[in-house]
């Protein structure tokens, strides 16, 4: 799990200065990287944290952290994870507001393409547009980004409960980690220090990755909902876990075979096998490099300056 990352970020903390404990980690690293404290200047952080855990390393300067990326295939204690059918169609597990799960591409803005161009998509109006808006929204509440809310960094706008948007998809155990490891990997890639990494983390487990978690409040306006992401069987249960407000858990039917690895569908198009199940609860990360995490510390300096070389 997320935390066995740590072990590989110890020479992170001797390096990077401390952040104040009255300063939220967005504030602090966009401060460190971006030199101003700007709603723009936290936008391009939470911007650039995203896409590099959505599609892996693009950037440079970075500081040699090996992100394979969201849509990268990998493993998780053994178990093969494949999150891309999620993205482009290959499942039907979108909540659309129905009884069931719809397939909706969500790589239909130009896919990596505009990512690397510090960009959410080619265009607007793409589901891929939606989906990396919000997504730079809700981490940036997540992160404490204390300039959001302007027309620089808009507040977050997208649905209230997390688990009312991942309900048809029945993520695993080793489905949501690697998730929040590629988070993890990403923000290390920055420099971001051991102890906030620790935090991300935690958060990001508390929040999304316990099954029947009771109502929590992560964006304030919208009140106490339902967050968790993690709901199949292989997922740990939440203390004072409220499962009759969840639904019985479904897996998500195959949309389109050929985007779906080892798969075989009914004629009703219903998935009878999928990979990336788990069958474990062990708590093991993805693949991560050694050698270049441990590489953190020593050039977190080189990071603000290159960085701040692209931005200002």
């Amino acid at each position: 799990m997320f935390f066995r990352t740590l072990a590989f970020a110890a020479a992170v903390g001797s390096a990077v200065a401390q952040r104040p404990a009255n300063m939220s980690i967005c504030d602090y690293y966009t401060t460190a990287l971006l030199t101003n404290n700007t709603a723009a200047n936290q936008a391009t952080l939470l911007t650039l944290v995203v896409n590099t855990a959505v599609i892996g390393n693009y950037t440079q300067p970075n500081v040699g952290v090996s992100v394979p990326g969201i849509l990268a295939p990998g493993e998780v204690n053994g178990i093969a994870v494949n999150l891309l059918p999620y993205f482009d169609g290959g499942f039907a597990s979108t909540n659309t507001g129905g009884s069931a799960g719809m397939a909706v591409n969500f790589l239909d803005g130009g896919g990596a393409a505009p990512l690397m161009k510090n960009m959410p998509a080619n265009d607007n109006t793409s589901a891929q547009y939606i989906l990396l808006t919000h997504l730079y929204e809700y981490f940036g509440v997540l992160l404490g980004c204390s300039m959001q809310g302007g027309a620089a960094y808009p507040a977050y706008a997208g649905h209230a409960s997390m688990y009312s948007v991942h309900k048809f998809m029945d993520l695993s155990y080793a489905e949501v980690t690697y998730f929040i490891d590629q988070v993890a990997l990403s923000a290390m890639s920055f420099g971001v220090a051991k102890d906030d990494l620790t935090a991300v983390g935690t958060a990001l487990t508390t929040l999304f990755g316990y099954r029947c978690e009771p109502p929590m409040t992560v964006v304030p306006s919208q009140g106490p909902q339902l967050e968790s992401i993690c709901i199949d069987s292989t997922c740990p249960l939440a203390a004072n876990a409220t499962c009759s407000s969840y639904a019985t858990a479904m897996k998500p039917a195959i949309a389109n075979s050929t985007l779906v690895p080892n798969s075989t569908t009914t004629s009703g198009g219903n998935a009878s096998t999928t990979s990336g199940t788990s069958t474990s609860t062990s708590s093991m990360p993805a693949t991560i490099s050694k050698a270049a995490a441990a590489t953190v510390g020593m050039s977190f300096a080189a990071v603000a300056g290159g960085l701040a070389a692209l931005f200002l």
